[in-house]
């Protein structure tokens, strides 16, 4: 297959290389990711300055290497739009250093890389290192293979993507795969306050996880146990167990009725 490779951390970052030398033992690999980190960038596009590309000798079996000042979602409209010949079958984004459990998709650069290319039309697979020490990439390069082999026998539907987390083996080997669904991961946002040499202050943002309990079918529950989480998601936000109850507010629709309702209140 041909495989598209991004991340949020950098082209630099050993979590990418390894995942594209795993995945270039088998497959067509091309990596275009950001030239320097990008975490927590969300779906952040680059609107207000020019794209730059370099390319850059990954090693191995690797294709082709390219660095793009701009987001993880630059890069994948960047690479399916001027730089890639031909269309990926799949775009992996990772090894992300650190998880991506929970509400972490939401911010997090890595899921939007590969949400982007779903959004595009294309199998998208985010995968994230549970540790924030350099050991496991090489583990999870191995099983994104795995993945890489059941997708070319199934294909996700459209709108879905699959959020990987490995787990950290500073103690242990993986005990499983689990399919799991998105838990709870939240923080105590802390704000250390600090003053400039023009005597401004400034801040800079901390965090610390709050830890609650969670169902065993979770993908933080999975990681807690050293168990591998794979979570499909999907980017149609619509609750549409919802859409009764609202209609059933008659909110109204038209000038008039905004002044009638004005009046009632």
């Amino acid at each position: 297959m041909r495989i598209l490779v991004s991340n949020d951390d950098g082209i630099h970052a050993p979590g990418i290389r390894a995942l594209a030398q795993a995945l270039a033992t088998e497959h067509d690999v091309t990596v275009v990711a950001p030239d320097r980190e990008r975490s927590a960038t969300g779906h952040a596009l680059t609107l207000h300055k020019p794209l730059r590309v370099e390319k850059h000798d990954l090693g191995g079996r690797v294709k082709a290497a390219y660095s793009v000042n701009g987001t993880p979602s630059d890069c994948v409209k960047l690479a399916v739009g001027p730089l890639l010949d031909e269309a990926p079958d799949v775009v992996f984004s990772g090894i992300n250093r650190g998880p991506n459990l929970g509400t972490d998709v939401i911010y997090s650069g890595t899921v939007s890389a590969a949400l982007e290319a779903t959004i595009r039309g294309f199998q998208g697979v985010a995968m994230s290192l549970a540790t924030f020490s350099d050991v496991g990439y090489d583990e999870a390069g191995q099983f994104a293979l795995v993945l890489a082999r059941t997708l070319a026998a199934h294909r996700l539907p459209s709108k879905v993507l699959l959020n990987v987390n490995y787990p950290s083996l500073s103690e242990a080997a993986a005990r499983e795969v689990r399919i799991t669904r998105l838990g709870e991961r939240k923080y105590t946002d802390l704000f250390e306050t600090r003053i400039d040499p023009r005597g401004k202050d400034y801040y800079w943002l901390a965090g610390e996880v709050v830890e609650v309990e969670e169902d065993p079918d979770t993908d933080v529950s999975a990681i807690r146990d050293n168990c591998i989480s794979v979570t499909p998601i999907h980017y149609d936000m619509t609750c549409k167990a919802m859409i009764p109850e609202v209609q059933g507010w008659h909110i109204p629709t038209t000038l008039a009725g905004f002044a009638a309702a004005g009046k009632q209140d």
